[in-house]
C-alpha cells in the first residue's frame, strides 16, 4: 500500500481488520461496487466514482474522502473520486470534524464563502482533493462515463436517473443529520465516518 500518515495508515490497518462488523446484507452491493473497480483496472480503463446524495453535505463527502484515501492507499492509479447532489449547499462542519478526529488534514482555501472549498490531504507524498458542495450534474462535467454511488435513499430515491452513469450503485447510509443538536451529535457523525470508511476500504481490498 501507498504511505499515507501514521495516523491514516493504522486506521486503515484497523477497519480493514474490522470487516466483520459489516451487515451481510451489505456484502453483495459492496461486492458489485469492488468488482466494477476491478474490472475498469484491469482493463486500464479510468474509474470514475460519483458519491451522490442530496445536499452533498455530509454522506457522500465522507464517502469521496475514503474513496480517495482508498485508492491511494491501493494504489488504484486512474481512479477518481467525487461527489455532488441534487441541491447545493456546504460541507458540513460536524461532517469535517468527524474526519478530522479519525485523523484527516481538512482546511479551507476559500475563506468566508458560504460554500467553502475545502482541501483534504491523507498523507504528505499524496495528491488532496478539493471537497465542496456541488450538484452532481457539475460534479461530472469533465468525465465521460462514471459509477453513480447513491449514498442516501431520498437521492436514490428521487433520482431514478443519473445521466452519464455506466453503472448505479445504491450504497445508502443513516443520516447523522438526525442528530443535529442532540448530545449525540458528535458521536453519531464520527460513526458514520467509521462506518463508512469500513465499507470503502472493504471495497477496494477486495478489487484487488
Amino acid at each position: 500500500m501507498a504511505r499515507m500518515t501514521p495516523v491514516i495508515d493504522q486506521l486503515i490497518d484497523q477497519l480493514l481488520e474490522e470487516k466483520h462488523l459489516i451487515a451481510p446484507s451489505r456484502i453483495e452491493i459492496l461486492d458489485t461496487m469492488a468488482e466494477y473497480i476491478r474490472k475498469r483496472s484491469k482493463s486500464k480503463r479510468n474509474t470514475n466514482l460519483v458519491y451522490i446524495c442530496t445536499h452533498n453535505s455530509r454522506r457522500s463527502q465522507i464517502a469521496q474522502i475514503w474513496s480517495h484515501t482508498a485508492s491511494v492507499a491501493f494504489q488504484f492509479h486512474g481512479c477518481t473520486s467525487l461527489s455532488g447532489g441534487t441541491e447545493v449547499t456546504a460541507f458540513f462542519p460536524s461532517a469535517i470534524q468527524a474526519m478530522k478526529t479519525l485523523g484527516f488534514s481538512i482546511e479551507s482555501s476559500s475563506g468566508s464563502s458560504p460554500n467553502p472549498v475545502y482541501d483534504v490531504h491523507v498523507g504528505e507524498q499524496t495528491p488532496s482533493i478539493s471537497c465542496y458542495s456541488k450538484k452532481y450534474e457539475d460534479a461530472v462535467k469533465s468525465i465521460d462515463d462514471f459509477a453513480a454511488i447513491m449514498t442516501c435513499s431520498d437521492a436514490d430515491v428521487h433520482c431514478p436517473v443519473i445521466p452519464g452513469a455506466e453503472k448505479r450503485i445504491p450504497l445508502t447510509y443513516n443520516d447523522p443529520k438526525h442528530f443535529d443538536e442532540t448530545d449525540q451529535q458528535k458521536s453519531a457523525y464520527l460513526k458514520t465516518a467509521v462506518h463508512i470508511g469500513r465499507e470503502i476500504l472493504y471495497v477496494f481490498n477486495k478489487a484487488l
